[in-house]
C-alpha cells in the first residue's frame, strides 16, 4: 500500500487555515469562514473549498487583516516555523498591519474619556435616555 503525502490529498480550507496556524482549532477556522472573515478573490468562501497553490486569501482575525498567498498545502498541524512555510503574506498586508498596530498602540483608534461619569452626569444620561421612550 502506497503512502499518501500531504500534497496528494485534497485539503479543506478550514483544515488548511488550522494547519497554517491562523486559528487554534478547526471549529474556530470553520466559524470564521462561515461568518465571512475569510475571502478568496474578494468573495466569501465555504469551509469545504479546496485551496490551491497560488490562491490569495484575505483573513481577518481580531484586529488584524492579512492577505496571504498559498505556497504549500498540508492537513497536518506542525510547529510555527513549518506552518509559516505554507503561505507568504503580501508586503502591502504586512505594512498595513504594522501601521494599524502602531496606531492601536498609540491609542489613536480608541475612545478616551476622563473616567467614569459623576453622579450628576449619570442623572443627565438617565434623563436623556428616558426622554427617548
Amino acid at each position: 500500500m502506497a503512502q499518501k503525502s500531504d500534497e496528494d490529498e485534497k485539503v479543506r480550507l478550514d483544515k488548511w487555515l488550522w494547519a497554517a496556524r491562523f486559528f487554534k482549532t478547526r471549529a474556530m477556522a470553520k466559524a470564521a469562514i462561515e461568518s465571512g472573515k475569510v475571502h478568496c478573490r474578494g468573495e466569501r468562501c465555504k469551509p469545504g473549498k479546496e485551496p490551491h497553490v497560488g490562491d490569495e486569501f484575505q483573513i481577518r482575525a481580531g484586529f488584524d487583516e492579512r492577505t496571504v498567498v498559498v505556497q504549500a498545502l498540508s492537513i497536518v498541524r506542525r510547529g510555527a516555523p513549518q506552518a509559516q512555510l505554507l503561505y507568504t503574506e503580501t508586503p502591502e498586508s504586512v505594512s498595513k498591519r504594522e501601521n494599524a498596530a502602531a496606531q492601536r498602540k498609540a491609542g489613536s483608534l480608541g475612545v478616551t474619556t476622563d473616567g467614569k461619569p459623576t453622579k450628576k452626569q449619570r442623572r443627565q444620561l438617565f434623563h436623556f435616555h428616558s426622554a427617548d421612550d
